[in-house]
């Protein structure tokens, strides 16, 4: 048994001063607890500190379709693992792998394929999410036109049985026909539903969270957008008390609409990358499924300019935009980037947060909110 020390501890009952998380193993078996610090308010942005370094729980990004130059959608397990290794080096220690719209017959191959990466437990990667093809053409984003289709309840189970009951998360817009029976059909099969890439008004994005849907996709991105008369899947989120993701990189949504969700009463905020594999590789020429994308200046659009295609972005450098430029407390936002995500995929018990019986997944930042060190399941991996 060996502890872990930092001036600051991200701890569920609050920020601790001087503490320490005891790690046996693979677990969290104990976190000694010190004095209590103030928790840093939107005033100074959680991120001015005389002394040095916090101590949080490793991220849980739902929605990230690779990095690093390498792509989840790849049926190559040594690219797979590369993609997880490079979000680790950035503190995500729990993922989903993120497939985009492609035909369904490669969508089963590429399920089975990472069915196969969840099961050998290596790496972070817990399961799958299937960003598409259940999608509105009219808000499909950087999803291939030629494959979005209806949703049918037969295609999800065909789908979940590739996966080997490894798919975790689907996205569905539930304006669509045979929407609602399909999430009917997921949630029986423990897959989590989320709303997103719709033209849904309020009253079907509603009628989708009353059927069980769980979570939006990227809110505000790939939906109708909110109008004081016709205010869309992004109220009906708000409303329903869904786990809202957002992609935090001061692109995809302007700071004061994040500080908004946080702050809404029902809502649950979820910070996610969205990345895709160009995320580290700096501007240059890349694709997304099928379709050819341009990164610049850290951007990422299709090349003909019509829409995001995802981010390059990292969830230490997520929790960095919630905290600096939303101006979100640092607990806040480390839960948003951790123990919120991991109670949507059930994992609650096990990981997301720091306390014993937990796994022993911890990020170290130094006062910059800078990655110094990161442990999954009790080992340490240098940031890089």
């Amino acid at each position: 048994m060996h502890e872990v020390r930092a001036a600051r501890v991200v701890a569920p009952d609050g920020v601790l001063a001087g503490a320490a998380v005891q790690v046996d193993g693979d677990q969290v078996t104990g976190v000694t607890v010190g004095a209590a610090v103030r928790t840093p308010g939107a005033a100074d942005g959680g991120a001015s500190h005389r002394s040095g370094g916090w101590l949080l729980p490793g991220f849980v990004d739902l929605h990230c379709h690779g990095g690093g130059g390498a792509d989840f959608a790849s049926t190559d397990r040594a690219e797979q693992e590369a993609a997880a290794a490079y979000h680790l080096r950035h503190g995500t220690t729990t993922m989903l792998a993120s497939l985009v719209t492609a035909p369904l017959d490669r969508l089963a191959r590429q399920l089975e394929s990472l069915a196969g990466l969840v099961e050998d437990g290596r790496t972070s990667v817990v399961g799958a999410h299937l960003e598409g093809p259940f999608l509105a053409s009219a808000r499909r984003g950087a999803h291939d036109a030629r494959y979005v289709r209806a949703p049918d309840a037969g295609d999800l189970r065909r789908l979940w049985e590739a996966s080997r009951g490894t798919l975790r998360v689907i996205t569905v817009a539930p304006e669509l026909p045979g929407a609602l029976e399909m999430i009917a059909e997921a949630v029986g099969l423990g897959v989590v539903v989320a709303v997103g890439h719709t033209d849904a008004t309020y009253e079907q994005a509603t009628a989708a969270y009353r059927a069980g849907a769980r979570v939006a996709t990227h809110l505000f991105n790939a939906m109708r957008p909110l109008h004081h008369r016709d205010p869309g899947a992004v109220l009906a989120s708000l409303s329903a008390g869904a786990a809202c993701e957002v992609i935090a990189d001061g692109i995809h949504v302007h700071p004061a609409v994040l500080k908004l969700v946080a702050g809404h009463g029902h809502a649950r905020l979820v910070l996610v990358t969205d990345a895709i594999s160009a995320a580290g590789l700096g501007d240059g020429r890349t694709a997304l499924g099928e379709l050819p994308v341009e990164v610049r200046g850290g951007v990422a659009r299709l090349a003909d300019g019509a829409a995001l295609a995802g981010s390059t972005l990292t969830m230490d450098a997520a929790l960095r935009g919630a905290v600096r430029r939303a101006g979100l407390p640092l607990p806040v936002a480390s839960r948003a980037a951790s123990a919120t995500p991991a109670d949507i995929l059930g994992l609650g018990g096990s990981v997301g947060i720091l306390a014993p019986g937990h796994a022993a997944d911890l990020v170290r930042l130094d006062d910059d909110l800078q990655v110094v060190e990161v442990m999954r399941r009790g080992e340490s991996v240098l940031a890089g």
